[in-house]
């Protein structure tokens, strides 16, 4: 029978977490050179939306960009964590790799469709 681990209670702390959060963001962009310039882009972008008090266009925007670095994120993860079990070429871990990146690569074309649609929509509010 399995034995029962009881993990102890901790108590919640708001600052602490959101130290941890700002961390690994911080990480993401310094170590992967995509999503600083994803994230550069759509702050562009979401700058020239809540200028123009596009807020529905600038929710998009914010949604498409957080699923985008969120996947980008998870794809570093899985890849970084497979490299350091299995340091040696193995066609299971290679699959899994090519299954984050799959993910990875679906966010950024979802990204890049959204982004390339706002900024057509608003060149035509700008230039009409």
């Amino acid at each position: 029978m399995a034995k029962r681990v009881r993990m102890a209670a901790q108590e919640f702390d708001a600052r602490r977490k959101f130290r941890v959060f700002l961390s690994g963001l911080r990480l993401a962009v310094q170590l992967d050179r995509s999503v600083t310039v994803q994230v550069a882009l759509s702050l562009i972008v979401l700058g020239i939306t809540f200028w123009l008090r596009e807020w529905v266009d600038f929710l998009l925007i914010l949604i498409v960009t957080g699923y985008r670095v969120v996947a980008e994120i998870f794809n570093t993860v899985i890849e970084s964590l497979c490299d350091y079990l299995q340091p040696d070429r193995d066609a299971r871990i290679g699959a899994i790799k090519d299954m984050a990146a799959a993910a990875a690569g679906i966010s950024i074309l979802v990204w890049v469709v959204t982004l390339l649609f706002e900024l057509g929509r608003l060149a035509l509010h700008l230039w009409p």
